[in-house]
């Protein structure tokens, strides 16, 4: 099993910053960084191999050990995902891209499987384009540096893309000869390898360049240390006072990209790429709706979907006019952001319009299908810094009810509800994430607390998916962030069934009617074993939780049950307005409930509470555009995989578990 590890104290698969690094490297870390590459003796532990393939090819190629540790760690955190490619095309420790190799086969539909309307506004047509993504002729240098690396290194193109220890080789060749080319010497000092390590990132662009070089050196002067998903436990000692020469950066000769009119951090690289507004048809405009937020409505949550396409074809169709829109869109080869629809305006990205006018939407390079195709440190950290800055300037909470994956946005209407995309999926890493946002989730209540936060281990948590490749074989085994539910105590009984769905529940990759998510948070039924029970979709559902290796830590906080004597109330995917908070000229929405019903005796967590609100925007002309708030309030709840919304006459608030 990929990941494991003997000591119960470390969560496997994820880093510790520490002053020093651990004892099992240690012989590793003393050796010389220049001379002589060190022999690896047959009673050397295998679990130490990468870490001697650093000190080794660091040796070899003149390049200081920390400087090679901390570029691996933003590419790949170190692990080797068995030779597969990440989603640009990357291989190995070192991510060296040859995507002609693993991606020129790849074509997709943007997003998961569904047929969602994005635009998810039932006051217009559907909005159901087709998505062609282009293919690519020509792949741009930063895809393409493995061919580079067997160059330099004489190695076979197959060994850099599947031997560990060749692949850091290859990374180690890279940056040497990236500090030749800006005519540096090969300092021992991490210092003078700021402009190589820029350079390494493969941007095209300072910014981005720097960007990423100020994580390397950031993870550099903390220090990490992690077990790899091939059970390697690699560590790089802290450097608290490395202070690294960023004028290299000016000898790089990048093109400097503006960041005017982007809303980003600065500690990003961001450009902008806009959307168009345009009309083009009688009655007919794209591809996203003007709107004055957040002064006019709130925005409430921050949109986590995956591009299902490859960088530049996804940009192609942000800017055609006849297609859909989202925010942002992140590059996974080294975390350049482009933006293209402006906060204060409503992106089409979500399937429910009541989401998407109150939400920013975060497109990520990447495929849900493709367990293996692995997202980049280096995107991962982007995204956790604009999601910070986000939050702060519109006070969007970071927890699981505001930061939403497009999976957990629910239909807004019972005939849209099998059409729900399910991206990012099972394999987007939702606990690293949030340690890297500064919210890490941890138990906030005594081990018999009235509720649970979801939080497996993800590497060595494995639950089998199919429906990868072929429809029904078996995805390849990998960590996950998401747990089976079944309708009894054990894996015999049968799954849990969403009845919103129709469809008898299956292990498939897309199918989310039995799953629940890192952060999620649900309140427990009862317990029995090494087994717990939750509400979850009206029913009791059962997830494996053993004590020796939780999937989930005990948590307080606020439900919602049934108020009074009445048996059930419904449960809505939007929360709208009563008919009589409409002005005249703007038609009422229906205020509709999902099949689905909240039974008396039952729990569930509370998001926000909220007004009925519609956005009223189905003209080109921002005349007639106007914001509905209603009388009537809404809470929103984690009611299965998916949020919802209930009325809030109609349920009780108390608190639990605290």
């Amino acid at each position: 099993m990929r990941g494991s590890v003997t000591d119960p104290n470390r969560a496997a698969g994820y880093s510790r910053r520490r002053a020093a690094a651990g004892a099992v490297a240690t012989a590793a870390l003393l050796l010389p960084l220049l001379g002589a590459a060190p022999s690896e003796s047959a009673a050397q532990s295998s679990a130490d191999r990468l870490q001697l393939a650093f000190a080794s090819a660091a040796a070899e190629y003149h390049v200081p050990q920390s400087v090679l540790l901390g570029v691996s760690y933003l590419q790949s955190r170190w692990d080797a995902h068995a030779g597969a490619p990440s989603v640009t095309g990357g291989y190995g420790p070192m991510h060296l891209t040859d995507a002609r190799t693993a991606l020129a086969e790849t074509t997709a539909p943007h997003h998961s499987e569904g047929t969602e309307d994005a635009r998810g506004d039932s006051a217009r047509a559907a909005l159901l384009p087709e998505t062609k993504v282009p293919e690519t002729t020509e792949f741009p240098a930063r895809l393409k540096t493995l061919s580079k690396a067997a160059e330099l290194t004489g190695l076979p193109a197959d060994d850099l893309r599947t031997d560990p220890v060749a692949n850091v080789a290859g990374g180690a060749a890279l940056l040497a000869a990236a500090q030749k080319d800006l005519g540096e010497p090969p300092s021992a000092d991490p210092a003078d390898w700021y402009g190589a390590v820029a350079r390494f990132s493969g941007a095209d662009d300072s910014a981005t360049a720097a960007a990423y070089a100020n994580d390397v050196y950031d993870v550099i002067r903390t220090g990490e240390e992690r077990t790899t998903d091939a059970g390697q436990l690699v560590a790089l000692a802290a450097q608290p006072d490395l202070a690294p020469d960023t004028g290299q950066l000016g000898r790089t000769g990048l093109r400097t990209v503006s960041a005017a009119d982007t809303e980003c951090p600065k500690s990003v690289s961001c450009e902008w790429i806009p959307a168009p507004y345009e009309e083009f048809g009688e009655g007919d405009y794209g591809n996203h709706d003007l709107g004055d937020r957040p002064a006019s409505q709130s925005i409430k949550y921050i949109v986590i979907h995956d591009t299902e396409g490859a960088w530049d074809g996804v940009l192609n169709l942000v800017q055609d006019p006849t297609y859909v829109s989202w925010n942002y869109t992140l590059r996974s080869t080294d975390g350049h952001i482009a933006q293209h629809v402006k906060a204060k305006d409503v992106a089409w990205h979500a399937g429910n319009w009541y989401v998407n006018a109150k939400s920013i939407g975060l497109e990520h390079e990447g495929f849900l299908a493709n367990p293996d195709a692995w997202y980049t440190e280096a995107m991962y950290r982007s995204s956790a810094r604009l999601v910070k800055y986000l939050s702060r300037k519109y006070d969007i909470p970071l927890d699981r009810q505001h930061i939403l994956g497009h999976d957990n946005v629910p239909g807004p209407t019972t005939s849209t509800i099998g059409g729900m995309h399910t991206d990012p999926g099972p394999y987007w890493d939702w606990r690293h994430y949030f340690e890297l946002l500064g919210r890490p989730f941890k138990a906030t209540a005594g081990k018999h607390g009235g509720l649970v936060t979801i939080r497996p281990d993800y590497t060595t948590n494995q639950p089998e998916y199919t429906g990868c490749v072929t429809k029904g074989e078996p995805c390849a085994v990998h960590g996950s962030s998401e747990v089976r539910l079944y309708s009894g105590p054990g894996e015999s009984y049968p799954l849990i069934k969403d009845i919103g769905l129709g469809t008898t529940p299956t292990t498939g990759v897309n199918d989310i009617s039995s799953r629940v998510s890192t952060g999620q948070q649900y309140a427990v039924s009862r317990r029995d074993g090494d087994w717990t029970a939750i509400w979850y979709l009206g029913q009791e559902a059962w997830f494996r939780n053993p004590r020796k290796d939780p999937t989930a830590v005990p948590a307080g906080g606020l439900v919602v049950t049934p108020k009074g004597d009445v048996k059930s109330v419904p449960v809505y995917g939007r929360a709208y307005p009563e008919a009589s908070a409409y002005p005249t000229g703007v038609p009422a929405q229906a205020v509709s409930p999902l099949p689905y019903t909240l039974p008396a005796g039952q729990k569930y967590v509370v998001g926000d509470q909220v007004p009925g609100e519609y956005y009223y925007a189905v003209t080109f002309t921002t005349d007639s555009h106007k914001v509905v708030v209603g009388q009537d309030l809404y809470y929103e709840i984690q009611f299965g995989h998916r949020v919802g919304f209930v009325r809030a006459a109609d349920v009780d608030v108390i608190p639990s578990g605290v």
